[in-house]
């Protein structure tokens, strides 16, 4: 019977996985129109200073924008709008941002693959009715302590913001990465697979 058990888990964790690795990356903003993008990577205001996407696009697994598109509606109703930086990044960006700053505390190894090379990991903040970025304890893309989610030294405002930017979504499934606060992985994220697929293709 206990053997029956586990090869019945198994086979459902398999067929999950081929559903998953099935899944089309989707573009967001057909699914929820009110975030506030501003997909850094697609201008010259990142840490690279080049402009490394050909447009600006959040594109990600379908149950992932899914999922996010939720959590920008809990926003919504509580007042505030989500504002999105980063979604699906293709391998081959992700080895640019490799030879830049090899350190997997930050930058995911391109021989093992980031989360956002899945099209299952989001960067993001809040923002007021208007757009306007609410405080947070650093910068987008600060490779420095004040990004690490247990850093005890922000102001109580930016801390408050984001304690519930973590709890907001990690009601709808995402997990956060301990040294970015912006960052936040979807729920499974490892059974979908690594893509370079252009992020122009994506529809």
């Amino acid at each position: 019977m206990k053997s029956c058990l586990i090869w019945f888990l198994l086979a459902l964790s398999a067929c999950a996985s081929g559903r998953r690795a099935a899944e089309p990356l989707v573009d967001f903003e057909q699914l929820h129109t009110e975030a506030v993008l501003d997909i850094r990577y697609a201008t010259e205001n990142n840490f690279t200073h080049q402009v490394v996407y050909p447009v600006a696009k959040c594109a990600l697994r379908q149950s992932v924008a899914d999922d996010l598109a939720a959590a920008a509606r809990d926003f919504e109703a509580k007042g505030y709008r989500l504002k999105i930086y980063d979604c699906y990044r293709p391998l081959s960006v992700q080895k640019i941002f490799w030879t830049l700053v090899p350190d997997e505390r930050y930058v995911a190894d391109p021989k093992k693959g980031s989360r956002h090379n899945r099209g299952a990991a989001v960067d993001v903040s809040l923002t007021d009715k208007e757009g306007l970025e609410l405080e947070m304890p650093s910068s987008y893309d600060d490779f420095s302590e004040r990004a690490h989610r247990d850093w005890d030294k922000a102001t109580p405002e930016a801390k408050k913001n984001k304690e519930l930017l973590e709890r907001v979504m990690g009601k709808h499934g995402f997990v956060g990465l301990d040294t970015e606060w912006w960052h936040f992985d979807a729920r499974g994220w490892t059974a979908y697979p690594l893509e370079d697929a252009p992020l122009e293709t994506v529809r």
